[in-house]
């Protein structure tokens, strides 16, 4: 039976070095396609949980930046409760995004699980701390891009998905590359390390460290590359598109009200 409990362990706080947080996922498989077909509908639930985590982690963030500045590290039950929440948020995402086929479960801590983060805390640099939201920009516009045009396609994907019952290997390292980087940026806002996020492309290929997961080192191919650029075109490609229809829809505001004006004192006249 799995073990599925919201307790997380308590991380360890080495006193040098920056790691980066690592995601294990397993080899892509079979997917029921029934479970495809009805991917979003069943996350509802977990979704719901999302929103009241997310709730209490913005709160519990807070709270663990203004630790961070005196500590120079988040006190435990910050981290575990920070951690645990990276953790829950990461294993959903991965199952709407069709990495995996089994369902996540109600929990912080399933070892059984094919999804797993790696979490290396160490201590903070407070300086880098007060000026967090500043740092994460470049790194938060490439998630946002790169994200945005992977869900531009996701119909394309999950069409895929449900024909052949599985990702094509291009397409899975290219859709956990996109999830990884997620995952590393969520981590390095809530200081849970101090790794800037990198390797949206992948890893460099190792010398003799064997294999951990699919994932661990994620070595993307050249189709895959081609498609994370494929997902920062795309993303950029609707962001500019967006902000054109913003843009021409508060002048359209904008004329239909200087028309009501006019109109208006014509009658007055």
């Amino acid at each position: 039976m799995a073990r599925e409990t919201w307790a997380v362990s308590p991380p360890v706080f080495p006193t040098t070095g920056e790691v980066l947080p690592e995601l294990d996922l397993p080899e892509p498989g079979e997917q029921r396609r029934w479970t495809v077909l009805l991917r979003w509908l069943l996350l509802v639930p977990q979704y719901i949980v999302l929103v009241f985590l997310g709730i209490a982690g913005f709160l519990v963030m807070v709270l663990g930046w203004f630790a961070a500045l005196v500590l120079g590290r988040l006190p435990g039950p910050i981290a575990w409760f920070l951690g645990g929440c990276l953790v829950y948020q990461t294993r959903v995402y991965a199952y709407g995004m069709l990495l995996v086929d089994r369902y996540p479960p109600f929990g912080f801590s399933a070892p059984d699980h094919p999804v797993q983060v790696e979490l290396h805390p160490t201590e903070l640099n407070r300086l880098a701390v007060l000026f967090r939201i500043i740092l994460l920009i470049p790194a938060a516009i490439v998630e946002s891009l790169v994200t945005t045009g992977w869900y531009a396609i996701s119909i394309v994907i999950w069409l895929v998905a449900l024909v052949l019952g599985r990702l094509p290997v291009p397409l899975f390292e290219a859709t956990a590359a996109v999830t990884r980087y997620a995952m590393r940026l969520s981590a390095y806002v809530v200081l849970l390390t101090p790794a800037y996020p990198k390797h949206l492309f992948g890893d460099p290929v190792p010398s003799l460290v064997p294999p951990r997961s699919a994932s661990r080192p994620l070595i993307l191919s050249g189709a895959a590359k081609a498609l994370v650029l494929l997902f920062l075109l795309l993303g950029l490609l609707s962001t500019v598109f967006s902000s054109i229809s913003r843009g021409n829809g508060d002048s359209s505001s904008v004329s239909a009200g200087q028309g009501v004006h006019l109109s208006r004192s014509a009658a007055a006249g």
